[in-house]
């Protein structure tokens, strides 16, 4: 539409021109050839005037200052470190009481086998030369020290069992044991705990010592030592210390009791050297029990 109406305008314009360009009484006449040709070229210019520009459709070449990036293939590690478990050389689990579980009634004075079940749980074999060590309370008249009779590997269960003998008075009594490696470490510990029936108590029947308290106090290489003896009535109670350097007690203790108590002796400094790792001293009493009774253990690093 927008076309047509230029090229109607332009045929009016080339009309006018040609009015204007009549021969007059005082002129020559035109070339008539002249004259079409300026029309045609303006016909021209007026249709390359009103023609459309087209849009750039070209695509712009690269910058030459764009970098090129090369894909880099990443290295991605699959192995895992795997955590190292860290073993110990001693180590043992108690698995359950064979014989006499927690508060068997055990008649006063009566003989008695205590056996316990272990497992050993360590990296290590138990040998003879591992033992079966009292370590605390009451040690109903049972072995200090018993040595293991044969060898016990990894991850295999062994009953370990020692001689006891139940109090004169009734009442609950426990002691504790161990099992000690050939360097003198007691690395697990398990007990007995028993109910004495059909005896004195409360200060009735046979006098006897039935329970010593250790205190144990300072540094190694000096320390302070003292105990509590508990017995169930009055009477005389003898007693000396055990030494685990098989050392000699050259002060034995008299005690006398008017009654059921308690009574405390404070040895006082004790030296124990850097010798040895561990060392410990037992009371045995000579009167009236014929029994070792309690442990107290010193550690040197």
């Amino acid at each position: 539409m927008r076309k047509n109406r230029v090229i109607l305008a332009v045929i009016v314009i080339i009309s006018a021109m040609l009015a204007c360009n009549l021969p007059s009484n005082n002129s020559s006449l035109q070339n008539p050839s002249a004259v079409l040709t300026a029309a045609a070229l303006t016909v021209q210019a007026q249709l390359t005037a009103s023609a459309p520009t087209p849009a750039n459709t070209a695509t712009p070449a690269p910058s030459a200052s764009t970098p090129t990036l090369t894909p880099v293939p990443l290295s991605i590690s699959t192995s895992v470190p795997i955590a190292t478990a860290t073993t110990s050389c001693d180590k043992a689990l108690f698995v359950t009481d064979v014989s006499y579980p927690d508060n068997t009634p055990v008649p006063a004075g009566t003989n008695f086998t205590k056996t316990w079940r272990l497992q050993n749980t360590g990296s290590c074999s138990w040998t003879p030369s591992y033992a079966v060590v009292f370590v605390s309370d009451n040690v109903m008249n049972g072995p200090t020290v018993q040595a293991l009779s044969g060898n016990v590997n990894p991850a295999q269960t062994v009953d370990v069992s020692v001689n006891l003998q139940a109090p004169s008075s009734n009442g609950t009594y426990t002691g504790s044991w161990g099992l000690r490696n050939p360097s003198g470490v007691i690395f697990t510990h398990f007990y007995v705990q028993i109910k004495v029936t059909g005896g004195g108590g409360g200060g009735g029947g046979p006098f006897a010592v039935t329970h010593i308290d250790f205190n144990v106090t300072g540094s190694c290489p000096n320390f302070d030592f003292s105990i509590n003896v508990i017995t169930n009535g009055a009477g005389t109670v003898n007693l000396h210390r055990v030494f685990s350097d098989s050392g000699t007690d050259t002060s034995p203790k008299t005690l006398i009791f008017s009654g059921a108590g308690s009574q405390t002796i404070d040895y006082g400094a004790v030296y124990f050297g850097v010798a040895h790792s561990s060392e410990w001293t037992d009371i045995y009493i000579d009167s009236p029990n014929h029994q070792q009774i309690g442990r107290a253990t010193f550690s040197c690093p």
